[in-house]
Order: C-alpha cells, then sequence, then structure tokens
C-alpha cells in the first residue's frame, strides 16, 4: 500500500478593521466606510481592504471598494470604474467629495 501525502500551504489573511463609520443622516440616507489593514497582495498592493458606500433610498449610489479579485474601482450611479488608489486620505477626499456632488445635486 501506498500513501502519498501532500502538503499544501494555504496562506492566511490577516486583517485589522482600523475603521468602521455608519452615519445615518436625518433624511434616512447611510454613509459607511470600513477598512482594513490586511497583507499586501497582488490586488491590494497597499494593504488595505475597503468598502465606502453612500445609500439614498435605499440604494447605492456611490461606493469606492477593492472586492476580492477586481482591485480598487468606485461605484457612481450604476456605474463601476477603475479606481486608481493614492492613499487613504486622497481615498477618503474622493468618496466625501462625490457625496457632495450627489448632495448639491440632490437640492
Amino acid at each position: 500500500m501506498t500513501l502519498n501525502l501532500f502538503w499544501y500551504n494555504i496562506p492566511t489573511v490577516k486583517s485589522k478593521l482600523i475603521r468602521h463609520i455608519k452615519v445615518v443622516e436625518d433624511n434616512g440616507n447611510i454613509v459607511e466606510v470600513r477598512l482594513w489593514q490586511v497583507n499586501p497582495s497582488p490586488d491590494k498592493p497597499h494593504g488595505y481592504k475597503y468598502s465606502f458606500v453612500y445609500i439614498v433610498k435605499g440604494k447605492r449610489v456611490i461606493g469606492y471598494d477593492n472586492a476580492e479579485g477586481k482591485g480598487d474601482h468606485r461605484h457612481y450611479g450604476d456605474k463601476e470604474e477603475v479606481y486608481t488608489f493614492k492613499s487613504i486620505d486622497k481615498l477618503f477626499e474622493d468618496f466625501y467629495n462625490d457625496i457632495k456632488r450627489v448632495k448639491k445635486h440632490e437640492s
């Protein structure tokens, strides 16, 4: 009898939640920011996993995330486009500027 053993090195992804903010505005709109520090990888070379979303009347109108295998991207209405990640500060700035544009358009 021959017994073949195979060992696989399964990488462990350690993540640390470093920011979670959820604000429900008076009108019911939701701003939610989740940011984790992770091991750098091909789709997260900067070492962050994130999900930023602005929800109006139950529908996402703005989103920034880097879902597994999709890399950094942005949702604006029904459109999805590549987002060029430069820094955490720039990510926050871009997200909040998009919210300001949407609110300006709503008024």
